[in-house]
């Protein structure tokens, strides 16, 4: 079994529509959206969702209200601003509490509690081309990196389960926490890029990383016909097993989007057939 991470060093590159279309076009793969501070696979893959488990990381702070007394202990240490003075007692804020526990320590009547944060949800799903895993980070919810590593521990297990030859996970964008956590230990990354000036700086940006990891990467350039200067230099820097193939602007692709369809469902485009082309190749060096 293989894992493969599509990544890319900025958002808007393709990213995911491109991880939509390899998912679409594999034989027998669990699908993972590792993107999970935006995740929107799901408006491509259409899931069913069948299972929802409740993402809990780090610890939050909860005055009770019968047993403070209003002494201020806690506001006056805590460092985030997240103790909110009111008439006859304190309250916390929970979009500033860092879960850090001193409020809890010191407090002279234990009258703090100090449970779980639940942090976003995670769903196993049925679409049309297999099992995707995938999660949602609520609002101001912290520790994504964490999340990706417990999307990909759930996506190989299913993975095992049902005997599945690859794993395809969207990864986040950037070099942050989220991507290092869908980086580490996957069999290959595939970047996709476009010939942009800031696209080019972040792609030298996560090849470092990759490397860093020593992790085998691969290289796409969307769009790669609206500027042929910068694509000649992305090319130039890719070596010759590393790039994998380029991919046309072509309107077909979201006309595709714009009824809720990959490209490879709309089968219309050069676009298309380049997406095929490509993941012959990758067939072939994976």
């Amino acid at each position: 079994m293989k894992e493969l991470t599509i990544i890319s060093g900025k958002g808007g590159t393709g990213k995911t529509s491109i991880t939509a279309a390899f998912s679409m076009l594999a034989e027998s793969s669990v699908t993972a959206d590792c993107d999970v501070d935006a995740a929107d696979l799901f408006l491509l893959m259409h899931p069913q969702k069948r299972e929802k488990e409740n993402f809990q990381s780090g610890n939050e702070a909860i005055i009770s209200e019968k047993d403070c007394i209003n002494c201020g202990k806690c506001e006056e240490l805590c460092r985030f601003d997240a103790i909110v003075a009111l008439e006859r007692r304190r309250e916390v804020n929970p979009m500033n509490c860092e879960g850090c526990g001193v409020c809890v320590h010191f407090c002279p009547v234990k009258a703090i509690d100090f449970p779980k944060r639940t942090c976003g949800e995670i769903y196993i799903s049925d679409t049309d081309y297999g099992t995707l895993v995938h999660a949602k980070l609520a609002v101001g919810g912290e520790n994504s990196g964490k999340l990706v590593a417990y999307v990909r521990v759930k996506s190989k297990q299913i993975a095992e389960r049902e005997n599945a030859e690859l794993i395809l996970t969207d990864g986040p964008p950037g070099i942050g926490c989220p991507v290092i956590a869908s980086i580490t230990g996957t069999d290959a990354v595939i970047i996709v890029t476009e010939p942009t000036l800031s696209a080019q700086h972040d792609l030298d940006r996560i090849v470092a990383l990759s490397k860093h990891f020593e992790t085998p990467y691969y290289v796409i350039v969307n769009k790669w016909d609206i500027n042929r200067k910068i694509t000649a230099e992305i090319s130039s820097k890719c070596k010759h097993d590393s790039l994998l193939g380029y991919i046309s602007y072509d309107m077909e692709f979201t006309n595709a989007q714009l009824v809720g369809k990959s490209v490879m469902e709309y089968k219309k485009g050069i676009a298309y057939k380049e997406i095929n082309d490509i993941w012959q190749k990758l067939k072939e060096r994976i």
